[in-house]
């Protein structure tokens, strides 16, 4: 049994990791709450799938511009401030959906401004925690830390979904806005307790140099590629999220919306309890396309299925699917990329992780005002699959990749091994 549950060393060995776990469970449930309520107020004040679906165009130019910025700044400066200044700032655009929401005729463009803001510091913030763990957690616990993080994000996607769709139904908007402030008051207070974690070698100012110089190691790096490329495939194609409410129409099952929210993250927390196995995984490419590509057929699948139960059972699929290939890529980043370049690179997986979403969000739409709903699920979820599949041909170090033997992932190691100050986890005693 205890090969199978849930390996947690990281918890045991590393103060600020238990600390950003707090912090993180807070603001993803909060954060889900709001991410809910937002497209259910664009479509109630719109009616219209593609007025949901531009929040992903809105989205996409901050998110691109920042995730890049934000890398080249999380190289430069004290990654534990510029966490805490975005979580801060963040807080601040809930509190404009609250007051928005409270006004006696909420107004529409507003929503698009928060979601525009939201996404910058997102890409500005997410660099620097996603280069953090490399830093606070011991490298031979890497895979076991993405577990857990996996799991953090999955009780904020299922109870924020579940709990969003309660409160909307029966408090309003505004309720929902408010638990999202709160929650960033919450995680503020945790990350002013985090220790400083200055850059590598004393920083190198952000810059478009440092940007390209990121930017050329990853490209030098098939199995980096790939793992992007997998990703940004598979969202692109298969992120129908912003069209679950014409679904749930379709199948006369408007009660069982939040659930439809909800059901991929249970399917990834049900993956996340059971992950014990996951840490003695060395090919973690193969994590990568297989998950991806479960994904990909479980979301076709839910196109298919006019049963509501099926329905949620293929999102629950779709969930496990994904979270699998996200274990697979967050264990090669952190296992291979150099520490001087983490937040560099962690730029570039903002990018990868999250404009294939965004991107989604309008594919999905924009298909679901030519064909329809159901169309825009199985026709994305089908070609995600031959998307991944010709990744998979086109960049074979990705499935061959071996962490005892990769040469990046044997040099990290290494250079963790023998003590580097800038690879050793800071703070990491209990």
């Amino acid at each position: 049994m205890s090969s199978v549950l849930p390996d947690l060393s990281p918890w045991r060995s590393s103060r600020d990791f238990r600390l950003l776990f707090f912090q993180g469970t807070v603001t993803f449930f909060g954060s889900f709450m709001a991410m809910i309520a937002l497209p259910l107020q664009i479509k109630h004040l719109t009616d219209s799938p593609l007025a949901v679906g531009a929040m992903g165009a809105v989205e996409l130019v901050p998110l691109v511009v920042c995730g890049l910025y934000g890398g080249a700044l999380a190289d430069a400066v004290d990654r534990r401030r510029l966490i805490l200044l975005t979580e801060a700032a963040l807080g601040l655009l809930a509190l404009v959906l609250l007051v928005n929401a409270l006004l006696p005729a909420p107004l529409l463009w507003p929503l698009y401004v928060v979601a525009a803001g939201v996404s910058a510091l997102t890409g500005l913030q997410r660099p620097a925690l996603d280069s953090l763990m490399a830093r606070i957690v011991p490298h031979d616990q890497l895979t076991a830390a993405a577990a857990l993080n996996a799991l953090r994000y999955q009780f904020g996607a299922i109870a924020g979904p579940a709990v969003a769709g309660v409160v909307v139904a029966y408090a309003g908007y505004a309720s929902a806005y408010a638990t999202t402030v709160a929650g960033f008051a919450v995680s503020v207070a945790l990350c002013a307790r985090l220790r400083p974690a200055p850059p590598a070698g004393g920083g190198e100012r952000p810059s478009l140099r440092a940007i390209a110089e990121g930017a050329r190691y990853a490209w030098s790096r098939p199995v980096l590629l790939g793992t992007y490329a997998v990703d940004l495939a598979a969202m692109f194609f298969a992120f129908p999220n912003t069209i679950f409410p014409f679904l749930a129409d379709e199948l006369d099952a408007e009660w069982a919306l939040g659930l439809m929210y909800a059901a991929g993250a249970v399917g990834s927390l049900v993956l996340g309890l059971t992950s014990g196995w996951v840490s003695r995984v060395r090919r973690h490419g193969l994590l990568v396309v297989f998950g991806a590509a479960a994904w990909g057929l479980a979301i076709a699948a839910a196109g298919w299925f006019s049963d509501i139960w099926l329905v949620l059972l293929c999102l629950a699929a779709a969930g496990a699917g994904d979270m699998l290939s996200a274990l697979g890529r967050s264990t090669i980043w952190n296992q291979t990329i150099p520490e001087e370049l983490r937040g560099r690179l962690a730029g570039i997986e903002v990018l990868s992780y999250s404009v294939g979403p965004q991107l989604g969000q309008v594919r999905a739409g924009t298909t679901a005002g030519w064909t329809g709903t159901r169309p825009a699920f199985w026709s994305g979820g089908l070609a995600c699959v031959a998307s991944v599949a010709l990744l998979a041909a086109l960049l074979p170090k990705l499935i061959s990749y071996d962490a005892d033997t990769d040469e990046d992932a044997l040099r990290r190691r290494a250079a963790r091994e023998a003590g580097d100050p800038q690879a050793d986890p800071a703070g990491a005693a209990a």
